[in-house]
């Protein structure tokens, strides 16, 4: 007899209420084509086998369910809670989509607090932020532009920063290493995803250094965030701020001829202030010094940037695994004042709408305190599958014996992947051709491995791409196993 989704996900997750205890790879292994060789049209290995095979350690959970009817079809470890790693932005992505709808925006304003006569605002002009997590330097041109078509030079007044739409953070991840472009700050104004592009190119027995706030169209060059070359081996990097600067030093011995990477930026609103005051001057409007404000002032808008709306934006950050729009995305949902608050609010809007009690400890997976168990994320699975969330999880092709995308395959896999230092996730939907569609989520986890690294190994730990390969493997191999058994 068929369990009902009630009675098997609330057997396992009355188990799992009270808690036991970066980025996607580039290529996903996934099930092959059904009939491609005499082995797959054979009994398929036990999922035991293929994780005892796998070699990794730590602890392995997984549960594959009907999307429909919340059936459990194969389950190991299914209340084991074990870090999500960037699985945990579908979480946020559901969040995000029932408290503020797929239509939701961000807008980016320029205000003026008294009226444009002769072409000078009479008063102060406001940058005003509303949290876009999008929001590249490009679209701050723009923006400039359309200021210096409604015919504005200047202001007799300051030039006022707003950026407290959202909390301020000055990382999302105390335990990441400083240099890392995908642990930055967040606020109410954010630009290029609130990193500074730097470069570095030898030019006879020294280099030349570049920071810049680089887009498509515009590369301005930045002032508020400095770096030199110090005659070292390591580290890599050094970072200190000094006011409203923010001071790198870069191991003369890591930059060989020349080379480029991005960098956090620690003050995304100084940043963002001081682009738009370099792209306005282009266009010749004069701004003085930026002023910083908590209360947004009254005023006259004066031009305006629109972001995509809200399926979009979560599209995008789930196929580039966008660390800030997860951010963003859940601290405008719950629009709690504080960090901490806002991944408390998502906790509860959990155990509310879904009946789990998952650990939060971001809203991007980035940190390793998170925790969730495979039943816990197949339950919001098989809750949301006729919602918005499956169209916005990326397709993964399936793949051949040699590990090439099959071209057309009547299988499809949607999933969001995860990644960290000994930590790799799965979670999705399989939908065979006329079957029954499939939610499942695979979670593998060695904690003490990874809470034995330095932070100087976490950028690339001795044995992680061995392990991470492992665990890719395996989330392949469990898929095919489904595919063939329950398609």
């Amino acid at each position: 007899m068929a369990w009902s989704r009630r009675a098997v996900l609330a057997g396992f997750l009355a188990s799992a209420a009270a808690p036991a205890f970066a980025e996607a790879p580039a290529v996903s292994l996934l099930p092959r084509r059904r009939g491609d060789g005499s082995a797959e049209r054979s009994t398929p290995t036990s999922a035991e086998s293929l994780i005892a095979g796998a070699e990794l350690g730590g602890a392995v959970g997984f549960v594959v369910a009907d999307a429909r009817t919340g059936t459990i079809l194969e389950a190991v470890e299914p209340s084991r809670q074990l870090p999500p790693a960037s699985v945990m932005k579908a979480l946020t992505a559901a969040y995000a989509l029932d408290r503020m709808g797929p239509a939701r925006g961000f807008t980016t304003r320029v205000l003026a607090t008294g009226p444009v006569s002769g072409g000078v605002v009479q008063g102060d002009l406001v940058l005003a932020g509303g949290g876009d997590p999008a929001l590249d330097t490009d679209m701050l041109g723009d923006l400039a532009a359309r200021l210096r078509a409604a015919g504005v030079t200047g202001a007799t007044g300051d030039y006022l920063i707003w950026d407290a739409a959202l909390p301020r953070m000055d990382r999302i991840d105390d335990e990441q290493p400083d240099f890392v472009g995908y642990n930055p700050a967040i606020g109410g104004l954010n630009l290029n995803f609130n990193r500074v592009h730097f470069e570095w190119r030898k030019r006879g027995g020294d280099w030349n250094l570049t920071m810049d706030a680089r887009a498509e169209r515009f590369t301005p060059a930045v002032r508020m965030a400095r770096v030199r070359v110090a005659q070292r081996e390591t580290p890599l990097f050094t970072f200190e701020q000094k006011g409203s600067t923010e001071d790198w030093t870069v191991a003369s011995a890591a930059l060989g001829k020349g080379g480029a990477r991005w960098l956090p930026v620690r003050h995304p609103g100084l940043y963002t202030a001081e682009v738009f005051q370099t792209l306005c001057a282009a266009q010749g409007i004069k701004l003085p010094a930026p002023r910083f404000v908590d209360t947004l002032p009254q005023g006259t808008e004066l031009a305006r940037n629109d972001s995509a709306p809200l399926d979009i934006l979560l599209r995008d950050m789930l196929k580039h695994s966008t660390n800030l729009t997860a951010e963003v995305m859940g601290l405008s949902a719950s629009q709690a004042a504080t960090h901490l608050g806002s991944v408390t609010a998502m906790r509860e809007w959990a155990r509310i709408r879904h009946g789990i009690a998952p650990r939060i400890a971001d809203h991007s997976g980035l940190g390793g305190a998170s925790r969730i168990s495979a039943v816990e994320m197949v339950k919001v699975l098989t809750d949301t599958h006729q919602g918005g969330l499956p169209a916005l999880l990326k397709l993964h092709p399936m793949q051949d014996s040699k590990g090439k995308p099959v071209k057309d395959h009547p299988v499809q896999i949607r999933a969001k992947t995860g990644t960290l230092n000994f930590v790799s996730a799965l979670a999705g939907y399989v939908q065979p051709p006329g079957g029954r569609q499939m939610a499942f989520a695979i979670f593998a986890a060695d904690p003490e491995r990874r809470a034995r690294l330095t932070l100087a190994e976490r950028e690339d730990p001795p044995g992680g791409d061995a392990w991470n390969r492992r665990a890719r493997t395996l989330q392949g191999n469990l898929l095919a196993r489904w595919a063939q058994l329950y398609a």
